[in-house]
C-alpha cells in the first residue's frame, strides 16, 4: 500500500462563517514534490476567500511535507552570529539590507522582548532574533525541523498551533513567515495566539498574495499555489477578514520587492508546454538563484510593489482591544 492511499480528504465550508456558495476556479496539483493527487481550488461567493477544498486532513497532510520540504531546509542554522563576523564582513551585509530592501521579514521598531514564531521549521529566525536580544521560542509541525532548531539551544513545540501549550508568559511578538495558508482552521489558530499576546502585542505575518497578475495570468499553474499545502490562498481583503474575525487588526501591508513567484510560476507554465528541461530548469527555485534574479530584478519589484502585484505580502497587525469593540 502506498503512502498516498493513507491520504484522506475533506471538505470544509468558508470560516467565515459564509453559507456554501463556492466557484470553483481551475484544478490543480503538487508541483513542489510531485506527489500524487489533483485539488480544486474554489472561491466563496459571499466573501472572496480562495481556499483549496477538498483537502488532505491534519492527520494526514503530512504526506505533502517530506523531510526535504525546502522551508525546512533553507531555514537550517548555518551562518555564525553576526557579532562573530569580521568588521568588513558586518559592513557588506548592512550595505546590502540598506540596499535591498526585500520586504520580506520586516517587523515594527519595538524593543526587545519575548517573541513567538510560529512554523519557526529549523530555526533561522530565531537564531537572528535572538542574536538581537530578543526571548525568542517557536512551534513547528515537523519533528524533524523542531529537533533542528531545538539543537540549536531554542525552545520549540512539535505540532500544530491547534494542540501548542499557552507559553508561560505573554509574548510581544507573533511571527510567521509564510504560515497562515497552511493553517486549517486560521481564525481558531490566530484567536489563540491573540490570547497569548500582551495587550499592546504585534503579530507580523508573510503570505501569497493571489490579488496579483501572477494569479491571474499563471492560474493552477501559479507556484505560490504550493498545492495542497497551501489550504487557503489570501488577497489583502481576504486576509483582513479572517485577522478581523480572530482579533486582530490590520495596521500596514507591505508588497514585497521580489519577483520570486513570477520567475517559478514562468518555470511551471514552460514544463506544462514541453519546453526543452535545460529552460525549465534555468526558472527552478532556488535560494542562490532566486536571490541573483530578485536582485537584477530588483528595479521593477520595487515598482510593482506600489500596485501591489509582486505576489507576496507581509502584514502588520495589533491586536483588537474587546472592550472598544464591544462598546464601538
Amino acid at each position: 500500500m502506498s503512502l498516498f492511499s493513507s491520504v484522506e480528504l475533506e471538505k470544509k465550508p468558508c470560516p467565515n462563517g459564509c453559507s456554501v456558495n463556492d466557484e470553483q476556479l481551475f484544478v490543480g496539483r503538487d508541483r513542489l514534490h510531485g506527489l500524487p493527487g489533483e485539488f480544486r481550488v474554489v472561491k466563496c461567493c459571499n466573501c472572496d476567500l480562495i481556499r483549496t477544498n477538498p483537502r488532505p486532513t491534519p492527520e494526514t497532510i503530512g504526506f505533502y511535507y517530506p523531510d526535504d520540504y525546502g522551508p525546512y531546509l533553507g531555514t537550517r542554522i548555518k551562518h555564525e552570529p553576526e557579532s562573530k563576523q569580521s568588521l568588513s564582513k558586518q559592513l557588506f551585509r548592512k550595505a546590502y539590507k540598506n540596499i535591498f530592501r526585500f520586504n520580506t521579514n520586516v517587523i515594527p521598531p519595538l524593543p526587545s522582548g519575548r517573541m513567538l514564531e510560529i512554523g519557526c521549521a529549523s530555526g533561522s529566525f530565531l537564531a537572528v532574533m535572538a542574536e538581537k536580544g530578543w526571548s525568542v521560542q517557536g512551534i513547528e509541525l515537523s519533528a524533524k525541523a523542531a529537533e533542528s532548531a531545538r539543537s540549536a539551544g531554542f525552545s520549540v513545540t512539535t505540532g500544530p498551533i491547534e494542540s501548542a501549550p499557552s507559553p508561560s508568559t505573554s509574548v510581544d511578538l507573533v511571527v510567521g513567515w509564510m504560515v497562515l495558508e497552511h493553517l486549517h482552521d486560521p481564525v481558531y489558530s490566530l484567536a489563540k495566539l491573540a490570547e497569548w499576546t500582551r495587550p499592546d502585542g504585534w503579530l507580523v505575518v508573510s503570505v501569497p498574495n493571489v490579488a496579483s497578475a501572477d494569479f491571474r495570468i499563471f492560474r493552477e499553474a501559479g507556484y505560490a499555489l504550493h498545492l495542497p499545502a497551501h489550504l487557503y490562498h489570501y488577497t489583502p481583503e481576504s486576509l483582513s477578514k479572517i485577522l478581523a474575525e480572530s482579533g486582530w487588526r490590520v495596521e500596514k501591508i507591505f508588497h514585497q520587492r521580489t519577483l520570486s513567484n513570477y520567475f517559478a510560476s514562468f518555470g511551471n507554465k514552460l514544463e506544462d508546454t514541453g519546453a526543452p528541461s535545460w529552460l525549465v530548469g534555468l526558472f527552478k527555485p532556488s535560494p542562490r538563484k532566486m536571490l541573483i534574479l530578485n536582485i537584477v530584478f530588483y528595479p521593477l519589484a520595487w515598482l510593482l510593489s506600489f500596485s501591489g502585484q509582486t505576489g507576496r505580502m507581509t502584514v502588520w497587525a495589533s491586536k483588537i482591544d474587546k472592550e472598544q469593540s464591544a462598546d464601538g
